[in-house]
């Protein structure tokens, strides 16, 4: 199977690269399936059910959160009634929403997708770690699903790397998001599981982490909170992560950044 998975998209600079860019990736890529993690999409905070399905409309497949998940309220009903929209799987139970589901491709492949959220300089949720596992008792990679992708929205990038090298040989993919800076560690683990720490944002990198430089400098240097953040304008870097799974296996056979538009260099995989 081929696999896209695109980094935080912020704000509507974000929205329109995905809108943009997603025909060329689907020709150029030719995914049998996409997951967008958008919980940045609404101005930077959150998501609202009208931008989900844009992005559905866009090619999404699948749509991960983080720990902006519910800062947009209308929200929670759609993702009570969407299984597209995923929330962190580690927030307490009664929480709106569902933290992993298992698609069907249009060729009849199953893929689960689960959304994870790390605990170390973010909100104390419960521990990632087990809540994957015990998603795991029930997804089988090459049993009962063709693949497993996890988003893992997490600030340090040691417990992302434990939490790919935890997961090894278990999931096709473990990509990190929430940092929305694309690092250059993308390989294939020991055990077969494709990983890179951060897949990076859909969003303008002429920005402190796709907000407006001013106001994020000011707090830096003063201290105070003179206005409020607002997403930057520019033309925005779609970036992601290209995976390719064996179809006996559901492991990795390959994997590759991609960045498309804006300021950073281009990188679209050649099939």
């Amino acid at each position: 199977m081929r696999l896209l998975f695109l980094g935080d998209v912020l704000g509507r600079s974000g929205r329109t690269a995905i809108s943009e860019h997603m025909p060329d990736l689907r020709d150029r890529l030719k995914p049998d399936f996409i997951a967008v993690n958008a919980e940045n999409s609404a101005a930077g905070f959150g998501m609202t059910d009208k931008i989900a399905g844009q992005l559905i409309q866009a090619g999404a497949d699948a749509i991960t959160g983080g720990n902006h998940s519910f800062d947009q309220r209308d929200v929670m009903a759609a993702m009570d009634r969407d299984e597209r929209l995923l929330r962190p799987v580690n927030y307490p139970d009664g929480t709106p929403g569902r933290g992993f589901t298992v698609f069907t491709t249009v060729r009849g492949k199953k893929i689960g997708v689960i959304n994870a959220m790390g605990r170390v300089f973010m909100n104390p949720l419960e521990c990632p770690f087990r809540a994957i596992d015990n998603v795991l008792d029930r997804l089988k990679l090459a049993a009962t699903v063709d693949a497993i992708m996890v988003d893992f929205h997490g600030e340090a990038t040691s417990e992302k790397m434990a939490m790919g090298h935890y997961l090894d040989g278990r999931v096709s993919m473990v990509v990190g998001t929430h940092s929305h800076v694309p690092t250059a560690d993308a390989q294939i683990l020991p055990g077969g599981t494709a990983y890179q720490t951060d897949a990076g944002m859909c969003g303008d990198y002429n920005s402190v982490i796709g907000m407006e430089k001013e106001e994020p400098i000011n707090r830096f240097l003063t201290r105070m909170n003179k206005e409020r953040y607002t997403p930057a304008m520019g033309p925005a870097t779609v970036c992601g992560v290209f995976v390719e799974t064996d179809d006996k296996t559901g492991l990795a056979k390959r994997i590759a950044p991609v960045r498309i538009g804006g300021r950073l260099q281009e990188n679209i995989p050649s099939l």
